[in-house]
């Protein structure tokens, strides 16, 4: 099985970091992505809102560096959490990042995303005996 997942978009409020009782930095945060598309004559957008969670150093890193509006890069699998609410089963989708790209410079300017992420090669190189 394969589990990986890309997205691009924008933060939309400030991250959230707490730690586990062991000690471990987790900021949570949700990042708004945009989808434009045709349909027919018309122009379209749909926008998504993903939860997305990061542990560690890059938990703390977050935090301190981002923050309502900025644009990210992040990658990672999907997981889905379920529990009970008021004797209802409930459930939601969430991203674990592995890599979360900050895409915004300080002072509010935009990176290029081309400079700024090269996705990992899917080939490998195999050289004959």
């Amino acid at each position: 099985m394969y589990n990986r997942i890309i997205l691009i978009g924008n933060l939309t409020k400030d991250p959230e970091l707490r730690y586990t009782p062991n000690g471990a930095a987790v900021s949570t945060f949700r990042i708004a992505v945009n989808t434009k598309y045709k349909q027919g004559e018309d122009n379209k957008e749909e926008t998504l809102f993903i939860d997305t969670v990061v542990f560690g150093k890059q938990a703390e890193n977050c935090s301190e560096y981002l923050s309502k509006g900025s644009q990210v890069l992040v990658e990672g699998r999907l997981q889905e959490r379920r529990w009970e609410s008021d004797g209802q089963q409930r459930s939601k989708f969430e991203v674990v990042a592995q890599n979360v790209r900050f895409l915004t410079k300080r002072g509010g300017g935009k990176t290029d995303v081309s400079e700024s992420y090269a996705p990992p090669s899917e080939t490998t190189d195999l050289e004959p005996f």
